[in-house]
Order: C-alpha cells, then structure tokens, then sequence
C-alpha cells in the first residue's frame, strides 16, 4: 500500500511539474516583440496577432533605421526640400485583442533633426478590442483601404490629425482616455463612432466626413472643439440639427 500511494504521489507531482512548465510556455508566448513585427512588416508579410502582448515601441515609421542615411537639417532646409520621411506599408496589419505595453508610432516627429516619419497603409488595417496604453500617433497618415480600430481602448495620448481614411472605417465602442484629436482628417467613406467613449476632449476642428457619420450612443466627457467641420458639406451643428430622432 506505501508503494501504491508513493507512486500516486509521484504522478501528482509530476502533473503538476507538468502544468506549471506548460502553463509557462503559454504565458511567454502570449508576448512578442515589437521588433519582430516591425522585421515582418519590412519584409512585407501579412501580420496578423490574436491575444498577445506586445512589448518595445512598435515603430512603424522605421525612424531609426532610416535617420543615419538622411541630408542633416542643414542641407534640406536650404535646399527647399521636404522634411516628410514616408514609409509605405504594403502588408494587411491586424490585430485583435492585443495589448501594447509601449508607444505606437505612425508618426513621429524628431526634433533633433527636423524630419517627420509617417507610415501610410495600403492595406486593410485593424486595431480591434486593443489596449494601447502607451502613445498611439497616426497623424498624417494614410488609410488606403479599410480601418477598424473597433472596441479599442486609447489610455494614453492619441492623435490622428491629419490622417486621410479612403474607406470606411470603424472606432465603434473605443475608449479614449485622453483627448482624441481628429483635426484636419478626412473620412472619404464614412465613420462610425458609435457607442464611442471620449473621457476627455474631442477635437475634430477642420475635420470633413463624405458618407455616413454614425454617432448613435456617442459620449464627450468634456469639450467638443468642431469649427469648421464638415459632414457632407454641412457643419457639425446643422448636421446635427438635421438628423436628430
């Protein structure tokens, strides 16, 4: 009977050396680096994650890689030429309930030497059910095809002035912790925020949207800064005033 019940209390401990070994390696491979999405993304493959953390600044812009190789500010400001880097993103992005520890850049503006990165997507983009509690900067950049940034949560600061979005794209259900700055971006098909959260202020001055601008369930903590808006050639408060139930 010792003998039974040692090996049996063997064969737990065993089981549960087991599970703590694969419990762990689960764990590790819940989180990827940034750098080896940006190395995916250079390449041009599809980049695609579910459920994962990902840790280190995701780069898209490729800042660093690029700044070694460009004119010092000197030569480019004299010789009249353009202080934009612009990297085109020819691979779908997508993500699913991702979580992103540091920055997201799309955009970044270096100060030291005057340029400013932007990444621009010709693909299919999609931030869904994230969390970015880091910077998310997509100022200036180019939505080419489909956008969906669906039940995200933005905890940090975010901006997406600038940005152009060609087709229809989606922040349904997002959380903005801090101000949300949509100002000077152009929806070319349509936006959705509806059930949007803005715990802050929304700035969408100077903003045009062509198509339908759903809002339904929409909520501003604070200000809303729309001058000189347009939704299909109406200002916001005429819009308004106009589709009101």
């Amino acid at each position: 009977m010792k003998t039974n019940h040692s090996i049996k209390k063997r064969t737990v401990l065993y089981l549960i050396l087991f599970a703590f070994i694969f419990s762990t390696n689960a764990f590790a491979q819940q989180t990827v680096k940034a750098s080896d999405i940006m190395r995916d993304i250079k390449m041009g493959k599809t980049v695609s994650y579910d459920n994962v953390t990902i840790s280190g600044i995701l780069d898209m812009t490729f800042m660093n890689e690029k700044l070694p190789d460009l004119p010092k500010r000197k030569k480019w400001w004299k010789n009249g030429s353009s202080n934009s880097v612009k990297e085109q993103i020819e691979s779908s992005v997508s993500f699913t309930n991702c979580t992103f520890k540091d920055n997201v850049y799309a955009y970044y503006h270096d100060e030291d030497s005057g340029y400013t990165f932007v990444a621009n997507f010709e693909n299919n983009v999609k931030f869904t059910n994230c969390t970015f509690k880091g910077e998310a900067l997509f100022k200036y950049s180019n939505f080419e095809r489909d956008a969906d940034f669906s039940g995200s949560k933005f905890s940090a600061k975010t901006t997406f002035k600038y940005a152009k979005f060609n087709r229809n794209v989606s922040f349904e259900s997002t959380i903005f912790d801090e101000d949300a700055i949509f100002k000077y971006s152009q929806f070319r098909d349509g936006v959705s925020f509806n059930n949007a959260k803005f715990k802050d202020d929304l700035d969408i001055k100077y903003t045009q949207v062509n198509g339908k601008f759903d809002i339904t369930n929409m909520t501003v903590a604070d200000n809303i800064d729309s001058k000189y808006t347009k939704i299909n050639g109406k200002n916001f408060n005429k819009y308004l005033l106009d589709n009101r139930d």
